[in-house]
């Protein structure tokens, strides 16, 4: 795209959204997929939580949402069995990339059913399509098509997925590298991350002192009760994601970040409204 047309969409779309909010909102994989069971979704669950959206995207004209979701028991058992986020190089990777891509899209088919069938007008952008990395942080995205779609409300939905990387051959961005680069593209005010956990546990695995709110300052001295995913999660889990979430925080004015349950029916809406029904980071 050249300068002035990539300048001119960004005066657009400040322009269009100038009384309006984004939010970022991630489905994690463990709420949408049983991640113990190879490929397996949760139907009943993905209905839900599309009914959920489509009631607070009717109720809040001001909201502008741009949702992603995890690859859980898809994406992460094949991206396990082929080492496809370390990188990717021979014919048996290429092979093993084409299986993630494949596996990803997937349960992406089941989320845009869901949001289909509740109502959501929603648009599916693929990161293996549309982006290419460098050491796992995009560098080009056709980032005009998700404007363009947000400008006529339209759901966009992004999801971990293999993309291009020119350091590493192929590699697997998680949702929350997708949507670091998105938080550069549309200054969200919030992230919403979604999954089974009620949100940043201080002694995991015990489970008996939740964090209701964490800040930069004091996050050192809470790290090391903060362990990863108990299932298979090639992208780091829990840990990865606080850290990732404060290192955009840190760096983007005015951002929060939620990590939160929504196996409780209404708590997403809830979330997506503004209540803190989980972990909330802030500077």
């Amino acid at each position: 795209m050249r300068k002035v047309d990539a300048t001119f969409s960004r005066f657009c779309v400040k322009t269009f959204t100038m009384t309006k909010e984004i939010v970022l909102l991630k489905l994690g994989g463990s709420l949408i997929t049983d991640k113990d069971t190879p490929y397996t979704p949760r139907l009943d669950k993905l209905q839900e939580l599309a009914l959920e959206i489509k009631t607070v995207l009717d109720s809040r004209s001001d909201l502008l949402l741009i949702l992603g979701h995890g690859s859980g028991s898809f994406g992460h058992v094949a991206a396990k069995k082929h080492g496809t986020r370390d990188g990717v190089r021979t014919p048996e990777q290429w092979q093993g990339f084409a299986e993630v891509r494949f596996q990803a899209a997937e349960l992406n088919r089941y989320v845009m059913e869901s949001l289909f069938n509740a109502g959501v007008p929603a648009i599916s952008f693929p990161p293996s399509s549309s982006m290419v990395s460098n050491g796992r942080k995009v560098i080009h995205h056709n980032i005009l098509a998700i404007r363009k779609s947000l400008g006529v409300h339209l759901l966009p939905v992004v999801y971990g997925d293999v993309a291009f990387d020119e350091k590493l051959g192929g590699t697997i961005l998680s949702t929350e590298d997708v949507f670091t680069f998105l938080v550069e593209q549309f200054s969200p005010s919030r992230i919403l991350l979604a999954g089974i956990e009620a949100g940043v546990w201080e002694d995991f695995p015990a489970r008996t002192r939740l964090v209701k709110e964490i800040q930069l300052s004091e996050y050192g001295k809470m790290r090391a009760g903060i362990h990863g995913s108990a299932s298979t999660d090639v992208t780091g889990g829990m840990k990865a994601k606080v850290e990732e979430m404060l290192a955009l925080i840190q760096k983007t004015n005015g951002l929060t970040a939620q990590i939160f349950s929504a196996e409780e029916n209404g708590l997403l809406a809830r979330a997506l409204l503004g209540e803190n029904v989980g972990t909330l980071l802030k500077a």
